[in-house]
Order: C-alpha cells, then sequence, then structure tokens
C-alpha cells in the first residue's frame, strides 16, 4: 500500500457490518469514526469527542502536508453506537459507561441476633515516674529543646483522665455494568447460546479480605459476541492522525524552508541546511513511520471485537469515628496512639451501644449508626463492627525555676504534648 492510500481516497471494503452497516460504510471519503446513529436511553450516550476530531481528522487526505506537532495527542477511541449492541433481558440499559450503581437486594432486620454487652473496667492510668521518665524523653528528642527543665523540674500536680476513641466500620460492596470490549484473536466467546444472562447480584463474588477496599472486573456470563471493530471499518488500520495519511510532515524545525541559520565563532551569521530535514522541508512522521496509517489502537489490528458486559465490583470499608477527650489535648493526638481495647462489635449489622459509662459515647455511637444505616442505599452491607478503645491522658502542672508550666501524657507509648515547654535554646523551632 503506498503512503496515503488510506487517507479518504478509497472506500474501505465491504463486510459484515450489524445494523446500520449491513453492506459497507459509506462510499466516497473514509472518515474515521462511521457515522453515527442515534442513541436511545438515558445510559447510552457517546464517548467523549476530541476538540480536533470534526475538523481534523475526516474528509479527505489534505493536499499538502501538514505542520508537525511534536505535542500532538491520538484522538480518543469512540464507542460505537449503542443500538448495535444486543438487548439482553436484565442488561437493557446497559451502556458503555459505569454511570450508575445497581440497587442490592434488601436486607431483613429480623435475622439480626441481639447483643449481649459486657461491663467496661480496669481503666488505665499514667504513674507520677512514668510521665517524669517521658518528659525527660521528649526532651532528648528534640535537638533545640534543653534537657535540664525535664530533668529537674518539679511536678506539682497530676490530673488523671481516659480520652475515648469510639470507631463504627460499614464494610459495603457496590456492582454496576457496562459494555467492553477486547481484540479478538480466538479466545472463547461466551454468547447467550449458552443460557440466560445471569443478574448482576446473582453472580458469586468474595472480598479478598473483610474490611479492606478492593475491587475486579469480570465477564458477565452469557454476554459475549464478536462484532467488526468500529473504528477501523474491520481494517486493522487507520489513517495516521500525525501527518493525515500523507506520511511525511513539514519541518518543525525550519518551518519548510529546508534552511536554518548557523552562527559562526567570528559573529557572522549564515545560512545552511536544516539538520533535522537535512535541507528537504520535510521529514518523515514518525508516528506510521512514513506509511500513512496506523494500527487500530481499538482492535489492535486484529480487525474484530469480542464485546461482553463488565461488571464491576467494589469493595470499601467505610469509617466515621469520635474522639471525647475533656482537656486541653487535641483530639487528633488521641487517633495516632494506642490504649485499652475496652469494647470491640461485630456483626451483619451492628446496634448504638448504650452501655458505656461515658454517655457522651453513648450518644456519638447512636449518630454515627443512624447516619451509616441511611448511606449506602445503592450498596449492600457485607458487615458492620465498632469499638471503642480508652485512652490514658495524664494532665502535669510542674515547675522549673520557679517557672510553671503543664504538659500532657497520653497513650500507651507515654507520648507528650508540651507547647509551655520551658527551655527551648533557639528561636524559630517549632513544636511538632
Amino acid at each position: 500500500m503506498n503512503s496515503g492510500q488510506y487517507g479518504g481516497v478509497n472506500q474501505p471494503p465491504y463486510g459484515v457490518y450489524p445494523g446500520a452497516y449491513q453492506t459497507a460504510p459509506p462510499a466516497g471519503v473514509h472518515t474515521e469514526k462511521p457515522p453515527i446513529a442515534p442513541y436511545v436511553g438515558s445510559l447510552a450516550q457517546p464517548a467523549a469527542a476530541s476538540p480536533e476530531g470534526p475538523t481534523l481528522w475526516k474528509g479527505e487526505m489534505p493536499h499538502d502536508d501538514v505542520r508537525d506537532d511534536p505535542n500532538r495527542q491520538a484522538p480518543a477511541p469512540s464507542a460505537p453506537p449503542i443500538t448495535l449492541m444486543e438487548r439482553l433481558p436484565g442488561y437493557e440499559n446497559v451502556g458503555f459507561q459505569n454511570e450508575g450503581f445497581l440497587p442490592p437486594p434488601s436486607y431483613d432486620a429480623s435475622m439480626q441476633m441481639p447483643t449481649i454487652r459486657p461491663e467496661v473496667t480496669n481503666i488505665p492510668r499514667i504513674s507520677e515516674d512514668a510521665a517524669a521518665d517521658a518528659l525527660i524523653q521528649f526532651a532528648s528528642e528534640h535537638c533545640c529543646y534543653g534537657k535540664k527543665a525535664a530533668r529537674d523540674c518539679r511536678i506539682l500536680d497530676m490530673v488523671h483522665s481516659s480520652a475515648f476513641h469510639y470507631t463504627l466500620e460499614t464494610f459495603t460492596e457496590t456492582r454496576a455494568t457496562a459494555w467492553a470490549s477486547q481484540p479478538f484473536s480466538g479466545q472463547p466467546v461466551d454468547d447467550p447460546r449458552y443460557g440466560p444472562a445471569p443478574g448482576a447480584w446473582d453472580i458469586p463474588a468474595s472480598p479478598p479480605q473483610k474490611f479492606a477496599n478492593a475491587c475486579v472486573k469480570m465477564e458477565v456470563p452469557h454476554t459475549a459476541s464478536v462484532k467488526p471493530c468500529h473504528e477501523c471499518f474491520a481494517m486493522g488500520f487507520k489513517r495516521c492522525w500525525r501527518c493525515m495519511g500523507r506520511g511525511k510532515v513539514v519541518c518543525d524545525s525550519c518551518g519548510g524552508s529546508g534552511r536554518g541559520m548557523a552562527h559562526s565563532a567570528d559573529g557572522h551569521h549564515r545560512h545552511e541546511s536544516c539538520v533535522c530535514c537535512h535541507g528537504y522541508g520535510r521529514k518523515r512522521c514518525c508516528t506510521c513511520n512514513g506509511d500513512g496509517r496506523v494500527v487500530c489502537g481499538v482492535c489492535a489490528g486484529r480487525t474484530q471485537l469480542k464485546w461482553f458486559i463488565e461488571l464491576t465490583i467494589k469493595w470499601d470499608n467505610n469509617v466515621l469515628d469520635h474522639v471525647v477527650e475533656r482537656t486541653a489535648l487535641p483530639d487528633e493526638l488521641i487517633r495516632g496512639v494506642t490504649g485499652k481495647l475496652a469494647f470491640e462489635e461485630e456483626g451483619a449489622r451492628v446496634s448504638p451501644i448504650n452501655h458505656f459509662p461515658d454517655e457522651t459515647v453513648n450518644s456519638a455511637s447512636q449518630d454515627l449508626v443512624r447516619r451509616h444505616s441511611h448511606s449506602f442505599s445503592q450498596s449492600r452491607i457485607l458487615g458492620q463492627r465498632q469499638h471503642v478503645r480508652i485512652v490514658p491522658v495524664c494532665q502535669c502542672h510542674a515547675q522549673f525555676k520557679e517557672k510553671p508550666f503543664q504538659f500532657f501524657v497520653y497513650g500507651f507509648e507515654n507520648r507528650v504534648h508540651s507547647p509551655e515547654y520551658p527551655q527551648k535554646c533557639c528561636c524559630g523551632c517549632t513544636l511538632l
């Protein structure tokens, strides 16, 4: 095939094109995209077209070489008319994008078992020796903090308290379907002759791990078919989008003149042949290597596509939490340390806790469980779990050289929060 032959002059060969293409593509010019039939249904929308698509890539091959643009991108592939796709029972409104999730089966709340919850005991506390050692360790971890204040300060008072960290996790599954394709190279085709397609929620699938995000895609059984590639009219090649099928482009270095300006050592300028095109003004298209056509990116040159309905399953672990802390210690610090696991519960559904000694935790549990119960109408809830951690907090009032200050020790790691530390060796330091 000569350079530029597949550029709009010749009509593509006849073939078996379903629907509007029972005979052949339209005679005359070969556009990059076949004529689009009207789309039917709210989900059947065509793929977004490239801004250059309607003007640069259809019609006759240009008479003159186009100027090379190294930054030009290949146009996005299109989708075929939705009218060419089979209407399978239960999947009549499937489009080419996952535009909506399928409603899950209903949940029978009567299957939930009553919960028996133990009493919360043994509240952890931080001793005075542990608080003093934690302050010394805190000062040693900051190069600009003097350690003398940590060693010689006097702890005047210690106020013990507990922070409560309540967490609710809801593990959900969502499913969506869309038409998908892959180049056909002889792989098995599970078409509707083998039976009716199962419903999207009837296809068994298990998450790799509970309460962890994951996503899988699979072919819906008995929905596959083989069709000619709509992007290249089943030819396997398309007109090169960079040179418009001519095989060569105007040199972007010299602008097609074939000459460039050279600067000599004595300051004079002279014209010489362009080093990029060797004085020709044109150069071979590097995208198609001068052939004027490129392999179709949709069918990978196979000329046929295997179409099927693809099921996308997403598992999401949705987390809400609430911190109850009544000192000046920032709440986000409580989330980053460990504490005692005072209560943990897991089931298909969990009910709000109502037995915790701190009523604020009970109220937070009731609010978060209620919010999650109304948040996943398009998902199936596979399980829920909730737990409460008790994090020890000690507010210490101390004195160093008659200067009072306070610091907080919190968590089983005995971390320290002390924005008032009295011995900071240099200015400009930021307390982390």
